[in-house]
């Protein structure tokens, strides 16, 4: 099976799809519970015999459908071990402002690939021209700045090929990664697909510095390539707005190139990035994407290496641009971008966990036993109906409090710096939320020790909830600031 092959938007004979490891099975496997968002699913006795095995091979209409819902809701993921994709069908585009350097070894990963490289203005162009042509690319030299997210557009203006890879000049990946990615385009619907970007220390992942072997990764540079923003996490799936993964970096991709053009013919192209914002493009692609019918992936088994940034002074800076590109997409995208997303109950009963009273627990158990009550209501009828309700509510309860330990250090710390001076029970909940999101940060990013999380999570949040307010002062717009509320978990 080529990625090229297939015609229309079902899923092709031959597809296979797996069920995720993390999903939990009820009433005797005919309940499945998991996904992103949260989901359960009711399987037909037919549906169970196919999925015997916890894996489904397309063979017709009803495989395919079936293998759809499945994909679509994160409760099954593509093995794609029969794809293949041809070399000379994905060109990749490469954009750049000086940076010889690294952008020698980007080049050099990428090799037997078709590169172009689009020199955004280079204050040296001699230097990225020279680079490329000894690495066998292509160059695009443009005549003034445009940025990253045009430089890309560029690029792609001319691109010849199905496919289309963006990547950074900080970046490195090997070319067999990049076919790998582009293997899930043999799903028909699927329009973008991203690697896990992992941070590194000049060259390396963790260790000493390469080329110093005097020196070792400072403080933020360890903690950076623990906790880039661009490392999505080990685990995979659809990217939705609202699901876990929500967005896809632009420092490493794979596409199709007709659904990254307004003119692919079915009217469902978007144009590629938008040209003139400097930050969230990545974001707002993915977004446009999804709100045409396209289907976004991410794949952590594919990694990709990022340079860390050099100085605590340009790794924080670059958090807070991070943080101002939110009341862009808020303005387009309207509560797609909320910070959280809540229900009443969930909410109340966060709040008085992060209080750490006497009434927090009785509170806490009397909002998981009414969202016990309420989500088995809506459940197919199942011996183990209950369980899986109380084990939802228990787990939406806990989403809830990392949700409002993020709002209180993150996006909203300005106003919570004041109410802590002013409050007693502002300062406990602000106590209560550091020592979550410490435990949590720790759980899942492994290998840095508690002090530097510490120091290196607040600085974190504070630059980019900086950044937040500020664009949200320019905008004159607090829609970025705003939780999503919702009736039902």
């Amino acid at each position: 099976m080529t990625t090229t092959a297939a015609a229309g938007t079902a899923l092709p004979d031959g597809f296979v799809v797996r069920l995720r490891a993390d999903l939990v099975r009820a009433d005797r496997g005919r309940l499945l519970v998991g996904g992103s968002p949260v989901r359960v699913v009711r399987l037909s006795s037919q549906a169970r015999r196919l999925l015997a095995g916890g894996r489904l091979t397309v063979d017709g209409p009803a495989t395919a459908a079936l293998a759809r819902r499945l994909l679509d809701g994160n409760l099954a993921d593509p093995v794609l071990d029969g794809c293949a994709v041809p070399l000379a069908d994905l060109t990749v585009v490469v954009p750049v402002r000086d940076r010889p350097e690294q952008l020698d070894r980007c080049l050099a990963a990428l090799v037997p690939l078709q590169v172009v490289v689009v020199d955004d203005a280079s204050y040296d162009p001699v230097a990225v021209a020279r680079v490329a042509r000894r690495r066998g690319a292509r160059v695009i030299a443009l005549s003034r700045n445009r940025g990253p997210a045009g430089a890309r557009n560029a690029g792609l203006d001319q691109v010849r090929t199905p496919l289309v890879a963006f990547v950074d000049s900080d970046v490195e990946v090997d070319a067999s990664a990049l076919l790998d990615l582009a293997r899930h385009c043999a799903d028909p619907l699927v329009a973008l697909v991203g690697p896990r970007v992992v941070g590194r220390v000049a060259g390396r992942v963790v260790g000493r510095v390469v080329g110093r072997p005097d020196r070792r990764p400072r403080w933020f540079e360890r903690y950076d390539a623990v906790a880039s923003s661009l490392d999505l996490g080990r685990v995979g799936g659809r990217v939705l707005p609202g699901a876990a993964i929500g967005w896809l970096p632009s420092a490493c991709l794979v596409g199709r190139t007709e659904s990254l053009r307004a003119d692919d013919g079915d009217g469902r192209g978007v144009d590629g990035f938008e040209d003139a914002w400097r930050v969230a493009e990545d974001v707002d692609l993915v977004w446009r994407l999804t709100d045409a019918g396209h289907v976004v992936r991410y794949d952590p088994a594919v990694e990709a290496h990022h340079d860390v940034r050099p100085s605590v002074r340009t790794w924080l800076g670059r958090k807070f641009v991070y943080g101002t590109g939110g009341a862009d997409l808020a303005a387009r995208h309207g509560d797609k971008v909320a910070p959280a997303v809540l229900s009443v109950p969930v909410a109340l009963g966060a709040a008085a966990v992060l209080q750490r009273r006497w009434w927090s627990v009785p509170v806490a158990a009397v909002v998981v036993a009414a969202t016990t009550r309420s989500v088995r209501r809506r459940l197919p009828e199942g011996e183990d109906s209950t369980a899986v309700a109380a084990r939802l509510a228990a787990r939406g309860l806990g989403w809830g409090i990392r949700q409002e330990s993020a709002l209180l250090l993150r996006h909203w710390w300005p106003a919570a710096a004041v109410a802590t001076v002013l409050s007693r029970s502002a300062r406990r909940a602000v106590l209560t939320a550091v020592a979550v999101d410490l435990a949590v940060f720790l759980r899942d990013r492994p290998g840095i020790d508690p002090a530097t999380a510490l120091a290196a999570r607040r600085l974190d949040d504070l630059a980019y909830g900086a950044g937040l307010w500020w664009g949200a002062l320019r905008r004159r717009s607090p829609r970025c600031l705003a939780i999503r509320w919702t009736r039902r978990r």
